[in-house]
């Protein structure tokens, strides 16, 4: 039975999201703070964890931003739930480490239903973790670390996840639709210019190498000739 951690102050949502997440069939545990959460890791890891944004103490960006830095929780998948529903928000979240965002209010078969996309995306992509590269670009999944000509590159987590799927998907034209879905989220409603803007960081980031990105007007982008 997978285990899902829930970091939310407000105790009757925190007891629905809990009870939901039960009667899904999964092992759940709530706290009210970052604190009693980061004590609760040290007894092991969840398959996944519901991170409010407004916390008592400090925010949860700031404790996606620390989890995100640990060697230990940087892969965990994580689901922001927070009141604040525009763009910005969603796209600092989701820069930082996020794997998907929801917005309050949500429904119940809503919640489940990201949590199981979440997981099952989180899975595919640890079956191909490794050494990846095209052209003299380098990806290095044991270190999550990118080089081009030997040169260390550094990127946000999902500029990182996003040459990731396209080093994975090489020569393949791949629709803007495939890649919110797989880097994202399949409903994340951050429209293409959260993907163009990303694409346009990673371009700069990678100097020379950033020609292997191509545009397929009308499409989407590929990675190769």
């Amino acid at each position: 039975m997978r285990k899902i951690y829930v970091v939310e102050d407000d105790a009757d949502i925190r007891e629905v999201v809990l009870y939901a997440l039960k009667s899904a069939g999964f092992d759940a545990a709530g706290f009210e703070s970052g604190g009693e959460f980061f004590t609760a890791l040290e007894g092991g890891l969840p398959a996944l964890i519901l991170l409010d944004i407004m916390l008592p103490g400090g925010d949860g960006l700031g404790i996606l931003k620390r989890l995100r830095g640990s060697a230990q929780t940087k892969t965990l998948p994580v689901i922001m739930l927070t009141a604040k529903g525009s763009e910005l928000d969603k796209v600092k979240g989701l820069d930082l480490g996020a794997d998907d965002y929801i917005t309050k209010p949500f429904g119940v078969m809503e919640l489940i239903s990201r949590v199981n996309a979440v997981l099952r995306r989180s899975g595919e992509f640890a079956e191909t973790r490794g050494k990846m590269e095209y052209g003299n670009i380098i990806v290095d999944d044991t270190k999550r670390a990118v080089s081009v000509d030997g040169k260390p590159v550094t990127l946000t987590y999902k500029e990182y996840e996003l040459l990731r799927f396209l080093i994975l998907n090489k020569q393949i034209v791949l629709g803007r639709d495939k890649i919110m879905e797989a880097v994202w989220g399949y409903d994340f409603e951050g429209e293409s210019r959260t993907l163009d803007m990303h694409i346009r960081s990673l371009r700069q980031k990678l100097n020379t190498a950033g020609v292997h990105i191509k545009t397929v007007r009308n499409v989407g982008y590929k990675l190769g000739e």
